[in-house]
C-alpha cells in the first residue's frame, strides 16, 4: 500500500482551509451588498416619495416642552385656620422665541416701557455698561484698538477665541466713563429693566416681566396691544400672603429674586425656573417639594421661522399639597401676648440693660407636636430711637443659654442610672468648700446644715444635693476643703446622661438651622459642680421642652415637629382637602432609667408646684389643674449682642413643666436670658409666663370642646383665622412701642 507523505497531508489541509475561507468571505460580501442595497432603497424612498411630507411635518411640529407655574400649597394650623395663603395678582410675561433677535427684544422692551411703570432697583452697574455698549456698539469697540488685541493674542499662541472676546469686552467696559453712562435717560433705564427680565430665562419659557403691583390700567393697556407685542402676554400670577406673624412659618422668594443663587443648580435640576418662588426659610423651605406642586407642561408647535403656531397642554399639572401644622394659632397668639407683656415688664424694672429677648415652647410630650413656639426680641430704630418687638420664634432652636436649676431632674436621673445615688437617698445641704475655691451653697441655706432627700432637693432647688450627686458620679465623697479629683470619664458620663433627654444634642425638629448649644471647657474639676446645676453648658428652649417631655411621658425622647398632616387641595373652599399622610411620632431613644425612678423624680417636680416649700408654689399652688415643673435661675457671664458689655454678670430666668400631672397633655419651657443684673431681688416672670399660658391652654380646650372644634384627620372644616391682617411675602413683622 502506498503511503502519503507528511508534507502532502499538510498541503491538503491548507488547501481545504483556503477554500473554506474564500466561501465565507463571499457570503460576507454578499450580505453587505444586500444590506447596503436595502439602505439605499430606503433612503431613496424617504427622499423621493416621502421627502416633502416629512419636511412639512418638521416645519409644522418642532416640539418644545415648557413648564408653567402652579399654585403653592396652603398652610393651616391644627384646627383648620389658614396661616399662609395665595393671593392672585395681575402679571405680564414675555416668551422668547428661538428665532428672536436682540433688536426685536429691544423694540418690545421700548414699547412695554411706554405702557407700564417698571421698577429699576434691580438694574446693576454692569447692566448699564452692557446696555450702553448695545446702544453704542461702534463707539464702544473703537475704545480698544486692533494693535492692543494683537498684543494680547501674542501672549499665548494657543489662546481660544472666547478668551480673546472676553478680554475685549472687559477692556471696553473698563473704558466707558461715568459721563457716557449718564447719557442713559430714565426711560432708557426702564427699558433696560424690562429687557434684563426678558433675557433671564430660556427660549419658549415664559418669563415674568412684572407681577408685583401691576395696576389694572397697566394690565388693560398691555392686553389691548398684545397683537403688536410679539411674545408678550397678560396672565394671573399669585403672591404668598401670611395671616400670622410667626417667623418659623418661613418665607418664599418673590419673582424678582427667584431661586437663591446658592442653590440655583439644585433647583434647575428639578425643573424649576430661575424666577420661581421657592421656600427660603424654616417651614416653607423644609417642605418645599410638597408645597411647590407639579408644574403643568405645554408643547409649543413652531414653524421653521421659530414662530409658535399652536400650543398644546400635555399635562395639566397639580397644585402643591396643603400642610396642616401642629400649631394652635389661637394659643400661639395669646402666648405671644403674655411673653411680650412679661418681657416689657422686666425691661421696665431696672437693672435690665442687657435684657432683649424671651422664649417659650409648648409641645405634646406624647407625640412631639409643637402647639406654640414663641420668641420675642426688642430692637431699636437707630433713626427714631424708638424700640419695637420682632418675632424671634426661630431663636427657640437656633440660640442656646445656661438653663440653671431646671436641669436638676436630669442630674438626679443621671445619678440613678450611673449607680451613684439611689431614689430617696439623703444628703446634708451645707456650704461646699473645695480646696482652693470659694464656698458654694444653696440659695435657701447659705450657712447651715439641713438633711434632705432627693424629692425635697427638687422641691426647694438644692444646689448642694446636686453637687454631691456629681461628686458621687466622679467617685468622691465630700468633706470640708477636700481636693477634688474626678474620674476621667465623669464629664462624659454626665453629658451622655443629659443627652438622653435631648440636652446638648439635636432635638430633630423638622426645621432647618437647629443649634445644639455650647459645651464649656473643663479647665478645672470644680466646674463639674456647675454642670450639675445648669451653669456650664448651654441649651436651647426647644431642647428644654424635649427634656421635660421625656420625663413627662415616662422616659421616651420624642422628636418635636411642626408638620401634622399633608392634605390634597380643598375642592370646595369650606373643608380641608382629603388626607394624604398623617405624620406619626418619632421616638429617638428611651432613657436608661426605670419607670420607678422616673415616677419618683416626677413626684419631686410635682412638689415644686404644690409642695409647701415649692419654688414655684406662689405661681401654681392655686391652679385648678395638676402639674409639675422646675424653676431655674442661672448666674451667667454676658456674651450677647452688646459687645461693650461683655463679661457682665447677669441672670437667666428659666422654667420647665408639664400638665396635667397624672396624664400629661403638654410640656413647656420658658427662657429669659440676661433678665437682670440685680442678684438681690428675685424675678418671677418666667414662672408667671408658664402659669398664664397654661391657663389659656386649658381654657381653649374647654372652648373647643363646647364648640365642637377638633383635629379630625377624616374631614376637617376650615375655620376663620384669628386675624384679617395679611402680611405680604416680603413684609417684615414688628410691634412698635413708644
Amino acid at each position: 500500500m502506498r503511503k502519503v507523505s507528511p508534507q502532502n497531508r499538510a498541503s491538503n489541509v491548507k488547501s481545504k482551509q483556503r477554500s473554506s475561507l474564500t466561501f465565507r468571505m463571499n457570503v460576507l460580501f454578499f450580505t453587505i451588498f444586500v444590506l447596503f442595497s436595502l439602505l439605499i432603497f430606503r433612503l431613496g424612498y424617504l427622499q423621493i416619495v416621502k421627502g416633502e411630507d416629512y419636511v412639512r411635518a418638521l416645519e409644522r411640529t418642532e416640539e418644545v416642552r415648557v413648564n408653567t407655574s402652579v399654585p403653592r400649597g396652603r398652610i393651616f394650623d391644627r384646627y383648620g385656620r389658614v396661616l399662609v395663603d395665595n393671593q392672585p395678582e395681575n402679571a405680564i410675561t414675555y416668551t422668547k422665541m428661538q428665532a428672536t433677535k436682540t433688536e426685536d427684544m429691544l423694540i418690545i422692551a421700548e414699547q412695554l416701557a411706554q405702557l407700564i411703570d417698571q421698577p429699576t432697583k434691580r438694574v446693576t452697574h454692569r447692566d448699564k455698561l452692557d446696555f450702553w455698549i448695545m446702544k453704542n456698539k461702534e463707539a464702544a469697540y473703537d475704545k480698544v484698538t486692533e494693535d492692543e488685541m494683537k498684543e494680547f493674542r501674542a501672549t499665548d499662541e494657543e489662546m481660544e477665541e472666547s478668551t480673546v472676546n472676553a478680554e475685549l469686552d472687559r477692556r471696553v467696559r473698563e473704558r466707558i466713563t461715568e459721563e457716557e453712562l449718564a447719557q442713559l435717560t430714565d426711560f432708557d433705564i426702564e427699558v433696560l429693566a424690562i429687557y434684563r427680565e426678558m433675557t433671564s430665562g430660556y427660549n419658549l419659557s415664559p418669563q415674568i416681566i412684572k407681577s408685583e403691583n401691576v395696576t389694572d390700567e397697566e394690565f388693560a393697556r398691555v392686553s389691548e396691544r398684545l397683537a403688536d407685542l410679539a411674545g408678550v402676554n397678560t396672565t394671573t400670577d399669585w403672591k404668598r400672603v401670611r395671616l400670622s406673624p410667626l417667623a418659623i412659618l418661613g418665607r418664599t422668594t418673590v419673582p424678582s429674586k427667584g431661586v437663591p443663587k446658592a442653590k440655583l443648580n439644585y433647583y434647575l435640576a428639578r425643573d424649576y425656573s430661575r424666577n420661581d418662588r421657592v421656600g427660603e426659610s424654616y417651614f416653607e423651605a423644609q417642605y418645599e417639594e410638597i408645597l411647590q406642586g407639579e408644574k403643568s407642561v405645554v408643547k409649543n408647535l413652531t414653524n421653521k421661522q421659530g414662530q409658535v403656531v399652536e400650543t398644546l397642554t400635555t399635562y395639566d399639572g397639580e397644585p402643591g399639597k396643603d400642610l396642616v401644622s401642629t400649631i394652635d394659632i389661637e394659643l400661639q397668639k395669646e402666648a405671644e401676648r403674655i411673653v411680650e407683656e412679661k418681657l416689657l415688664e422686666l425691661k421696665s424694672m431696672g437693672s435690665s440693660s442687657l435684657l432683649d429677648r424671651a422664649f417659650y415652647v409648648m409641645m405634646n410630650p406624647n407625640t412631639g407636636e409643637l402647639l406654640s413656639v414663641v420668641g420675642k426680641k426688642i430692637e431699636y430704630d437707630e433713626e427714631t430711637g424708638k424700640r419695637y418687638i420682632v418675632d424671634y420664634s426661630y431663636g427657640t432652636f437656633t440660640t442656646a443659654y445656661e438653663a440653671g436649676s431646671t436641669v436638676k431632674a436630669a442630674t438626679l436621673l443621671t445619678g440613678y442610672s450611673a449607680g451613684a445615688i439611689t431614689p430617696g437617698q439623703s444628703f446634708v445641704d451645707e456650704p461646699v468648700k473645695l480646696a482652693g475655691t470659694v464656698p458654694k451653697s444653696s440659695i435657701f441655706n447659705r450657712s447651715g446644715r439641713i438633711q434632705l432627700n432627693d424629692l425635697t432637693a427638687l422641691e426647694r432647688s438644692s444646689n448642694v444635693y446636686m453637687f454631691k450627686t456629681a461628686m458621687a458620679i466622679a467617685g468622691q465623697t465630700y468633706y470640708y476643703n477636700m481636693p477634688f479629683k474626678i474620674k476621667d470619664d465623669t464629664l462624659q458620663i454626665m453629658r451622655n446622661g443629659y443627652a438622653q433627654f435631648g440636652l446638648g444634642v439635636p432635638t430633630g425638629i423638622d426645621l432647618p438651622g437647629e443649634a445644639t448649644g455650647y459645651q464649656g471647657i473643663l479647665d478645672n474639676n470644680g466646674k463639674i459642680l456647675n454642670l450639675a446645676i445648669g451653669q456650664f453648658d448651654t441649651y436651647s428652649t426647644m431642647q428644654l421642652a424635649q427634656y421635660i417631655s421625656t420625663i413627662a411621658n415616662g422616659g421616651y425622647r420624642i422628636q418635636p415637629r411642626m408638620l401634622k398632616e399633608i392634605r390634597n387641595p380643598s375642592t370646595d373652599g369650606e373643608t380641608i382637602g382629603s388626607l394624604v399622610q398623617e405624620v406619626t411620632p418619632t421616638i429617638l431613644n428611651r432613657i436608661s432609667n426605670s419607670t420607678e425612678e422616673i415616677d419618683h423624680v416626677k413626684e419631686g417636680l410635682r412638689r415644686v408646684y404644690f409642695g409647701s416649700q415649692g419654688s414655684a408654689g406662689s405661681a401654681f399652688r392655686n391652679a385648678p389643674y395638676t402639674g409639675a415643673g422646675k424653676t431655674g435661675t442661672a448666674q451667667v457671664v454676658y456674651y450677647g449682642p452688646q459687645k461693650d458689655k461683655y463679661g457682665t454678670n447677669t441672670l437667666n430666668l428659666v422654667h420647665v413643666g408639664f400638665a396635667p400631672f397624672e396624664n400629661p397633655e403638654v410640656a413647656y419651657a420658658v427662657m429669659i436670658p440676661w433678665a437682670t443684673t440685680n442678684f438681690e431681688q428675685y424675678r418671677s416672670q418666667a414662672n408667671h409666663i408658664a402659669r398664664e399660658i397654661l391657663d389659656v391652654y386649658f381654657d381653649l380646650q374647654k372652648k373647643y370642646a363646647d364648640e365642637g372644634v377638633s383635629t379630625s384627620s377624616v374631614q376637617q372644616t376650615m375655620i376663620s383665622p384669628t386675624t384679617e391682617k395679611k402680611l405680604n411675602e416680603d413684609e417684615a413683622v414688628e410691634t412698635i412701642n413708644e
